[in-house]
């Protein structure tokens, strides 16, 4: 049967609007303003508001460009209501004058958003109308763009909808298919709620594939209950659990780095807190030491190693390594005993560096050349680095945003049996002040863990310094925008001869073949479109 066009439905501009609307209202729900929850079902509706003007405009005579301006509008609302707090660096601490940091927020949510724009237009254009496979491709659509948006120069994925669910249903499904999937099984539901008809009710099909959807999820739900359960066996323990202290040292953003104010603040504060530990494991932040080890005052780093080689505990501190010749990494050193002097010490060097923050994009010198912000080109770690054992404990750490790749946490599973038992993320959030910047990214450690069913342990700057368990839940958390320690004990997640291995689908399928298993799917759910989009044509023709 022909596909119906015509062009009925809303005036362009109140769809806009709602397109809009709904967008920011996606942003909201990945951490609500207020109380910084995400809220699962606020992300839903909004996803519901899109797939129901998509489905108007299929209808449309040129239904991809009315499709893909429809969700180019959503993505950049919901982009730039989901990252706005970079206006924050940019010109609070980097001094760029405020129409150019809107105009810098408003462009890079709209270069990312092109990428929904342009697959929702295909979608519009490709996918069958009023079908219940419009809501796969729909899914799979959806999540091409997340995936383009994670990869694509360098990646930015930040704010992706599955973060949305940590605390709702389809959060069972991230031990098996990770953020981008759930993100990909919430846009398929959400075109199928839509699609929902009273007629349905009396639909034999419909409560079929009702009762198979139920199912899967029941599956899913029991899998990681099972596991989880498994989990707090003795066998399934990594060791006995460990004591900890993350230190929140508070360092003023706008002083953080300067030799008069903040960094003689940092060098005695942490100094002093470190020496005065008591805990298996002490932690300071990204950047704890805001100097090269060259440029510290004789003995300073040595003494801190000396401590640790004397106490029988252990140290993973934040400082940037290197020099001029073989250039900078931004850096974790581990210290304890059997390490009394820095050069022995663990290190782990980041690999997913933050453009303009820590490596500039080609032809973008100008850009950076505006700002007052300690910029540099740092060198890339590898990826899958060795974990620091301590207690027999095999701590991952990840720097920053690094935790919002998930497929490179991931490799460091591909033997079980030396796979982490903890990860630990070492932040500075305080570029963006008292923003959801700091619930945002609460949430992306909450993901990895649910994904890996390993405990994230998080030392800041400023906040949110926490432990959140294997099952996602924050155990421990130190009031944001204090100078504190956040004493707990953390209980690692592993294997041992007894139990064989113990990591999650996810983990398993990730640590081989990264992302192309999304990618795969995705690719055919398109090229199933275009199937179907020329068999239809096919019958138009024998028709006519």
């Amino acid at each position: 049967m022909a596909r119906s066009r015509s062009r009925a439905g809303l005036p362009l501009a109140l769809q806009c609007v709602l397109a809009l609307g709904a967008g920011l209202a996606q942003a909201a729900s990945l951490a609500w303003p207020g109380t910084g929850q995400p809220l699962w079902w606020l992300q839903m509706l909004s996803m519901m508001v899109l797939a129901a003007l998509l489905l108007q405009a299929q209808r449309h005579p040129a239904p991809f460009r009315r499709g893909a301006l429809l969700g180019g509008v959503f993505a950049t609302a919901w982009l730039a209501g989901t990252f706005w707090w970079l206006f924050i660096s940019m010109h609070t601490y980097g001094g760029l004058a405020a129409p150019l940091a809107v105009a810098a927020v408003l462009g890079l949510a709209a270069f990312l958003g092109s990428y929904y724009a342009v697959v929702l237009g295909f979608f519009s254009r490709l996918a069958p109308v009023n079908h219940a496979f419009s809501a796969i491709f729909f899914g799979a659509f959806w999540l091409l763009a997340e995936l383009a948006r994670a990869t694509w120069w360098t990646g930015f994925p930040w704010g992706a909808v599955g973060y949305a669910h940590v605390d709702g249903p389809l959060g069972v499904l991230a031990r098996s298919v990770g953020v981008y999937g759930v993100g990909a099984v919430a846009a398929a539901l959400a075109l199928l709620l839509v699609q929902c008809r009273p007629a349905h009710l009396r639909s034999a099909r419909a409560w079929a594939l009702a009762a198979v959807l139920l199912a899967v999820w029941g599956a899913a739900a029991v899998q990681r209950h099972c596991a989880v359960e498994l989990c707090q066996t003795p066998v399934a323990r990594a060791a006995a659990p460990i004591t900890l202290e993350l230190l929140q040292g508070n360092i003023p953003q706008d002083e953080k780095f300067q030799p008069g104010s903040g960094v003689p603040l940092a060098l005695k504060w942490y100094a002093d807190t470190l020496k005065a530990a008591t805990a298996d494991l002490v932690v300071a932040p990204e950047t704890a030491i805001p100097l090269l080890p060259q440029q510290l005052m004789p003995g300073y780093l040595e003494g801190i190693a000396g401590h640790f080689a004397q106490t029988g505990r252990a140290v993973l501190l934040g400082i940037p390594m290197g020099d001029e010749a073989q250039g900078y990494t931004n850096s974790v050193l581990g210290m304890g005993p059997g390490q009394g002097d820095a050069a022995s010490a663990y290190r782990y060097d980041k690999h997913h560096l933050v453009p303009f923050g820590e490596f500039i994009p080609p032809f973008f010198r100008w850009f950076t050349a505006m700002m007052n912000i300690p910029l540099g080109d740092f060198n890339r770690g590898e990826v899958g680095q060795p974990s620091f054992e301590w207690k027999g404990q095999r701590i991952a750490p990840n720097i920053c945003y690094e935790d919002l790749f998930g497929e490179e946490i991931g490799a460091r599973f591909i033997d079980p049996a030396q796979a982490p038992t903890v990860l630990l993320n070492f932040s500075n959030i305080g570029w963006f002040g008292d923003s959801l910047a700091i619930d945002q990214h609460l949430h992306i450690s909450r993901m990895r863990a649910l994904e890996f069913e390993r405990p994230m342990v998080r030392a800041t700057n400023t906040g949110a310094t926490a432990v959140i368990d294997h099952r996602g839940v924050v155990t421990h958390a130190l009031q944001r925008h204090t100078r504190g320690v956040l004493q707990a004990e953390v209980h690692g997640r592993g294997v041992d001869a007894a139990s064989g291995w113990a990591i999650t689908p996810y983990a398993w399928w990730v640590s081989r073949w990264g992302l192309w298993p999304l990618w795969a799917v995705g690719a055919l759910a398109l090229a199933g479109a275009l199937f179907a989009n020329r068999a239809a044509r096919g019958r138009r023709g024998l028709g006519d």
